[in-house]
């Protein structure tokens, strides 16, 4: 069977790549869609890396699999225009200043501990209900719009809220079971072409790599009595399992660091509202997290081992596909089974925006408005979430001022 490719546009540099991706990790703000619009104005219309329809196959395998959606297309982006050394100048630049910015923010907690910092910190808080919210609303109508797959979202939640940590994945799993029976009318292949220049074997190696570490880390884990081992393992696993893009992120993330008791739940969810009033992937609260972890590593050998970690599994899927789409997406049962993981991602976003979100932030009838708010400020008036993030903190430290 002959592949199709695309065109390969002339190569660039990996400074080249660096530079327009630091661009877009200083300026992308808004959650992983809008970065797709980002990277289609700099990359596709402005600097004609690649053209429309190899930007619209890309985008269609990153949400396919997997990872950190945005994160998967910036990260093949580099590898097209610069090579290896230029997918990791573009992951370099698109992640690391919202990464430094959370590991700041994880450094100066401890100052937080007054009147003004924890209205401050509740503020943010409430920031996550509103962004939560407002990921369950969109992804709720673009990925559950039939009634096949609202009940698919329905019972996903059931499962989340009886089950536990073990519930998500799961309901992740019987969503694609069920999929390949609900969905198939609404599956459509389509066809990708790329020219990444990975040969099948070394896309059959990384999927191995991907394969040997989700299921040989924990039998390390148990084996060796290493907290880096154990930090490694919990983020790894967080990233491998995150369908539908960077807040289903969040419900893992809380059962790995919250639960063992390596992070509080104040602390938590008081990072979480941090990382929506930054530019750049969602994933970077890993960053934070391994900072402010109670056990060691922590600080900064902390944040370097959760950030690659959580973003390992995604990218190693992207190498080990690339070389297979073409084939995989012509397969309509393959489409059907991820229309039915997708649409009980949101039943697992929605158990999630109850329980730890709203049952942590929502106290008072007055945190209720608030949240409500920022809740109608991002999806009413599109509202910037840094704008919303700014408006809440400052409303919730007047409230603590005032009680």
């Amino acid at each position: 069977m002959t592949e199709e490719k695309t065109a390969a546009p002339p190569a660039g540099t990996p400074a080249e790549v660096f530079g327009a991706f630091l661009k877009l990790g200083l300026t992308s703000f808004g959650g992983p869609i809008a970065h797709l619009g980002y990277f289609r104005n700099e990359l596709v219309t402005r600097r004609k890396w690649i053209d429309e329809k190899g930007y619209a196959d890309l985008v269609a395998l990153c949400q396919f699999l997997p990872g950190p959606a945005s994160s998967q297309v910036g990260f093949a982006m580099g590898l097209l225009r610069g090579g290896p050394l230029g997918a990791l100048a573009a992951w370099s630049a698109f992640t690391l200043p919202s990464a430094l910015i959370l590991f700041i923010f994880a450094t100066a907690a401890t100052a937080l501990d007054n009147p003004l910092g924890q209205g401050l910190l509740h503020g943010l808080k409430l920031v996550a209900v509103a962004v939560v919210a407002q990921a369950v609303w969109g992804m709720a109508r673009s990925l559950t719009p039939d009634k096949p797959r609202a009940g698919i979202a329905l019972a996903a939640i059931f499962i989340v809220t009886s089950m536990g940590a073990l519930g998500q994945l799961a309901a992740i799993m019987l969503g694609a079971i069920s999929g390949l029976v609900l969905c198939r009318e609404a599956a459509a292949g389509h066809k990708a072409s790329f020219s990444f220049g990975i040969s099948r074997s070394a896309g059959v190696t990384c999927l191995l790599a991907f394969l040997l570490l989700l299921f040989g880390l924990p039998l390390i884990v148990s084996i060796m009595d290493w907290q880096g081992l154990r930090l490694f393992d919990a983020f790894y696993r967080s990233g491998a399992l995150v369908f539908g893009g960077g807040h289903v992120v969040l419900p893992l993330l809380e059962a790995a660091v919250v639960r063992p008791g390596w992070v509080s739940e104040n602390a938590f969810l008081a990072g979480y509202g941090v990382a929506q009033a930054v530019p750049g992937p969602l994933f970077t609260f890993s960053a934070y997290l391994g900072a402010v972890m109670g056990p060691t590593p922590n600080g900064i050998a902390g944040a370097a081992i959760a950030l690659a970690a959580i973003f390992l599994p995604g990218f190693l899927l992207l190498l080990g596909t690339l070389p297979f789409w073409d084939r995989l997406s012509t397969y309509p049962l393959a489409q059907a089974a991820m229309r039915g993981a997708n649409a009980a991602v949101v039943g697992v976003l929605g158990a999630a925006l109850y329980n730890p979100v709203w049952t942590s932030a929502v106290l008072t009838s007055a945190d209720f408005a608030l949240a409500l708010s920022g809740f109608l400020l991002l999806v009413v008036w599109k509202a910037p979430p840094w704008i919303v993030v700014m408006l809440m903190a400052a409303s919730s430290i007047l409230l603590q001022l005032s009680a």
